[in-house]
């Protein structure tokens, strides 16, 4: 007879079960066993374990199919106010063996037109002679917590339509009209990367056109057709639009929606522009998310022209209202208006799209406090001035059900021991964790939990990756897009200055690190490209030299993901967000690594702030220039060299980088990343090396006392309740999409409906 189960395991159980809403194991086996056999065809002679995949996906989808499809007969039901402002296309290479999570709608298939021209006739404006390309939508199943609720992640597909250039077959150009379907296709087949830097590639604009012209004719046919506050079959009246759909535009991507949406009231459903444009104010609002100029799109005039006419002519009309406003309120300010103008002069002519999203919606907001500050006090300052009340922050979150209870289950259960399990969707209840800081039991628990994870971690590498680390170091984590502005060149820095250290005394005492670098670099960025081959240049170096030992790795993770982010976050002792003052909007990674026991050496930038007051500065390894010193520095000029020549550990590690010490083979190959370095550093590593060097001694010797560095971590896990995205969600609900958030359960498939009265 098996032994009866401890309360923790029991915990356990509950709590794996509770996440995956599985009531019959027996039920799940069959249902496994059926989808192996029936749906891929293969039994376990010769199944592979993504044929196991497979068919455990199809089983929990199916599991999911009643309570998704009694969420959307709710939803028609109460015909509740909805969002659809930043959809998603999927790229070809992820569907290579298919989805099992989501389901083709060809049913609802929809027309999206490129091109063409604009012709003015008495009946309105029309835009006419356009090639049509049909969008496929493929919908998932996004789950809520314990509450029944299954929404629907709408994802588009571009097809070519089946007479598309059929004169071409006719005429016997086969070819040809193979081709041309092909490039109507390739809309979706790819999405470009978007890493802080914007490149006006026509195929982008028109992926960015396809998904808003896409959602937004789905968003109202469902707006026409939703019965609850209805008389008529469909709805005609647009009055009430705004109160029954937000439009969020995240970031300037989708910031067509707002030209799309005044091209259908104007064009289609025939309504006056102030009506039109008060609907579509009222309806859109705008999240910034990057304060870097190159970030910022800016198309050129001449392709829109080509691409989009109609679109241009209502953002000139947009545009021209617009500046007759600023003319009134600041009369012959010429220098203003240029400022504020949506189109920028030059050659080319372009169309800045965030002042297109500032002046089409209700609400603007950045992401983190210092970051809405940044854009209330510069990047839009004078738009500010104007409107000041449409601007708001929204600090960033992150879901702690995924980043805690999925990643991390055996912090979450160590918590749920001594707070219970509320915390999961009331993450402020983790300050009840402050009455344990002093607790031995709980200190030992939290760091026997790290040391765990850090073997798993330290394993999963060997076996995947062939990397030998030593579990006892100090696993010090910068994982997020390689870019110059989160100065992922500061950390290589340090780790050759803690190389040079060792190898200077090899028999001095040194706290053992494994450092550990992860993110990817868009395509075109070479600077970023750079850096990642200088990581790995310096790591070969280092990881091989017998004269370090274990006291020291330097590696870089290579196709750094979600599934590998659950990993390693987890087995992280020190979080690296290091960007310079003022660049990082938020940031999300910081929160995970917080709220999974990490401890932060940063600067003042993005939600970082936040995180040490919510914490206490005490427990953050705080340093470097803040964004006013940054400011002032711009201001007076920044001169590297006088950091190089005033520091010998910063001019060896920089002679060393340059003379090829770390590329032998290509002596010359890091000498353009000195020379931007010393001569044209926007980002100012030198600037902070001194402070972010001693500031690193700090962590080490907090490090040396495990029982004082634990109590740390416990004092972080506890004040991370802010950062939930169940909070920042509630936020948008009550203060920009003017809504309610509901804790509304809605009854199982097996039980009958709410009613509209109920």
């Amino acid at each position: 007879m098996a032994a009866p189960l401890t309360d923790q395991e029991k915990r356990k159980q509950i709590s794996v079960r509770g996440i995956a809403g599985l009531g019959d194991v027996a039920e799940m086996k069959r249902s496994f066993n059926r989808h192996l056999h029936f749906t891929l065809v293969k039994d376990r002679n010769v199944a592979t374990p993504r044929d196991y995949y497979f068919a455990l996906a199809h089983s929990v989808r199916d599991h999911l199919v009643g309570r998704w499809i009694r969420t959307q007969q709710y939803y028609y039901e109460k015909d509740p106010k909805v969002g659809a402002g930043s959809p998603v296309e999927e790229a070809d290479d992820w569907l290579r063996y298919g989805n099992p999570w989501e389901k083709a709608r060809p049913e609802y298939m929809l027309p999206v037109h490129f091109y063409g021209r604009v012709q003015h006739t008495d009946s309105g404006v029309k835009w006419l002679d356009t090639q049509v390309v049909l969008a496929m939508p493929y919908d998932t199943p996004v789950p809520g917590y314990k509450n029944n609720t299954v929404n629907t992640m709408r994802l588009w597909s571009a097809k070519a339509p089946n007479d598309f250039n059929l004169q071409d077959f006719n005429v016997g150009d086969y070819i040809q009209a193979v081709l041309d379907r092909n490039l109507a296709e390739n809309i979706s087949r790819v999405l470009y990367p978007n890493d802080n830097f914007f490149e006006g590639k026509e195929l982008r604009l028109k992926q960015e056109y396809f998904v808003v012209a896409a959602t937004l004719q789905d968003i109202i046919r469902r707006f026409k057709s939703s019965k609850f506050g209805s008389r008529d079959p469909v709805r005609t009246s647009f009055d009430t639009f705004p109160d029954k759909v937000a439009l969020q535009l995240n970031d300037t991507h989708p910031a067509l929606a707002i030209p799309e949406l005044m091209r259908i009231l104007l064009d289609i459903e025939k309504l006056d522009w102030d009506k039109a444009w008060d609907i579509t104010v009222r309806s859109c609002a705008y999240t910034n998310h990057t304060v870097l100029p190159e970030a910022l799109e800016r198309w050129p005039v001449y392709m829109f022209e080509k691409l989009l006419p109609r679109h241009l002519l209502i953002i000139y009309e947009i545009n021209q209202r617009h500046l007759d406003r600023i003319a009134a309120l600041f009369p012959g300010d010429v220098a203003r208006l240029r400022r504020m103008s949506l189109i920028e002069e030059g050659d080319p002519k372009r169309i800045n799209m965030a002042h297109l999203c500032v002046v089409g919606t209700h609400a603007v907001n950045g992401v983190a406090r210092i970051h809405s500050d940044i854009v209330r006090n510069t990047v839009f300052k004078d738009f500010y001035e104007v409107d000041p009340e449409k601007f708001q922050n929204k600090t960033n979150g992150i879901t702690p059900r995924r980043w805690l209870l999925l990643c991390n289950p055996g912090l979450a259960d160590i918590i749920a021991e001594r707070i219970g399990e509320d915390f999961l969707t009331d993450l402020q209840q983790l300050r009840k964790l402050l009455d344990f800081v002093d607790d031995e039991g709980f200190i030992r628990d939290v760091a026997k939990v790290k040391q765990e994870n850090k073997q798993k971690f330290a394993a999963f590498l060997e076996k995947q990756h062939q990397v030998k680390i030593n579990p006892e170091s100090m696993f010090d984590v910068q994982v997020k897009r390689i870019h110059e502005y989160k100065r992922q060149l500061l950390n290589v820095l340090h780790v050759i200055t803690l190389y040079n250290r060792i190898k200077m005394d090899p028999n001095k005492h040194f706290v053992p690190r494994t450092v550990m670098i992860g993110g990817k670099a868009a395509p075109g960025y070479h600077m970023a490209k750079l850096i990642i081959k200088l990581i790995t240049s310096v790591g070969e170096v280092i990881n091989n030299d017998p004269a370090v030992r274990d006291r020291l790795k330097l590696i870089f993770l290579e196709n750094y993901r979600v599934s590998l982010a659950e990993r390693v976050i987890p087995a992280a002792d020190l979080s690296e967000q290091i960007s310079t003052a003022g660049t990082e909007a938020s940031g999300t990674g910081n929160m995970k690594l917080m709220l999974n026991g990490a401890l932060t050496v940063g600067t003042e930038d993005g939600a970082t702030v936040e995180m040490a007051e919510e914490a206490g500065h005490d427990n953050l390894f705080m340093f470097g220039l803040r964004v006013d010193e940054v400011d002032e520095l711009d201001r007076r000029g920044y001169d590297a060299r006088r950091h190089y020549e005033r520091l010998p550990e910063l001019k060896l590690v920089l002679d060393q980088i340059r003379s090829g010490f770390f590329s032998p083979e290509q002596p010359e190959l890091f000498s353009e990343l000195v020379s931007m370095l010393l001569h044209h550093d926007r980002f100012k590593v030198l600037a902070d090396y001194e402070a972010y060097v001693d500031c690193q001694e700090r962590v080490s010797r907090l490090y040396q006392d495990a029982a004082a560095w634990t109590r740390v971590v416990i004092r972080n896990i506890a004040a991370a309740g802010k950062f939930s995205s169940d909070r920042t969600v509630s936020q948008y609900a009550r203060e920009i999409w003017g809504v309610e958030p509901s804790h509304v359960k809605i009854p199982p498939p097996n039980e009958p409906p709410i009613t509209p009265q109920s």
